[in-house]
């Protein structure tokens, strides 16, 4: 029993149970009649004996003979470059806006102060339409009593005292006099245009916006009014008069 008590000790671990051997005394004496203890107790003993002894099992660990690094990193941020960014980028952004400071008050002509002026007054280009997705009008008043026609090559004709009007809004871009009569250019787009010959008065100077509802031109009646529509500089036959007398392109 002596060798597995001192076993347990070495280990220094607890211990649930033990074999007990009551050896026989080789001496006789008398035997008390006390009753002996039983074998279950005498265990009993002998493990609490040794657990109170040894105590509970611990673990430690020994951290004395760790390698200890000599010279240990700095931890870093992660943010610490993001931040370097952020402050370059505004210390960069400070310096170009002082120097457009300066150059606005004391160089207003530089080459930069002309370049963020162009792309500050720089407007995206319109969609220009074609010829035949604008609307025409008609070139007569309602109340005139023209008979207007259109000839195979795509001519609108009539003679008649009428006020005139253009067949869609645009800018006036020549006017020419010949014999007292007058012929106008309107641009209605860079390559759809109109030209109306036959005038005897023009109310539009050039370079004026005309609308497709008010009249620019006039006719006495005496001549024939011709009006012609060109796509750069081919001309256009492919419309037709409505009823109302009426340009319509053809489908």
């Amino acid at each position: 029993m002596n060798q597995e008590l001192d076993y347990a000790e070495m280990l220094e671990i607890p211990v649930s149970t033990v074999n007990v051997v009551k050896k026989k005394s080789i001496f006789k004496h008398r035997a008390k009649k006390t009753q002996p203890p039983r074998q279950e107790d005498l265990k009993e003993l002998v493990v609490d004996s040794v657990n109170e002894r040894v105590g509970a099992f611990t673990y430690t660990e020994d951290l004395s003979e760790l390698p200890v690094e000599e010279n240990p990193q700095p931890v870093r941020a992660v943010s610490d470059k993001g931040s370097k960014i952020i402050i370059t980028e505004l210390v960069a952004v400070c310096v170009l806006a002082v120097a457009i400071f300066l150059t606005n008050v004391f160089m207003p002509t530089s080459v930069i102060n002309t370049f963020i002026s162009s792309l500050a007054n720089r407007q995206p280009a319109a969609v220009e339409p074609t010829y035949s997705e604008i609307k025409l009008s008609p070139v007569v008043s309602e109340l005139a009593e023209a008979d207007v026609t259109v000839t195979d090559s795509g001519v609108l004709c009539f003679t008649a005292k009428s006020s005139v009007y253009p067949v869609c809004s645009g800018t006036v871009s020549a006017i020419t006099e010949s014999e007292g009569l007058y012929t106008v250019q309107i641009k209605h787009t860079s390559s759809f245009s109109s030209v109306i010959t036959g005038l005897s008065s023009v109310y539009s100077a050039k370079g004026t916006k005309v609308q497709a509802n008010i009249p620019f031109a006039y006719s006495d009646g005496e001549n024939e009014v011709r009006v012609s529509m060109y796509d750069g500089e081919t001309l256009l036959n492919c419309y037709t008069l409505s009823e109302e007398e009426v340009p319509v392109w053809n489908s």
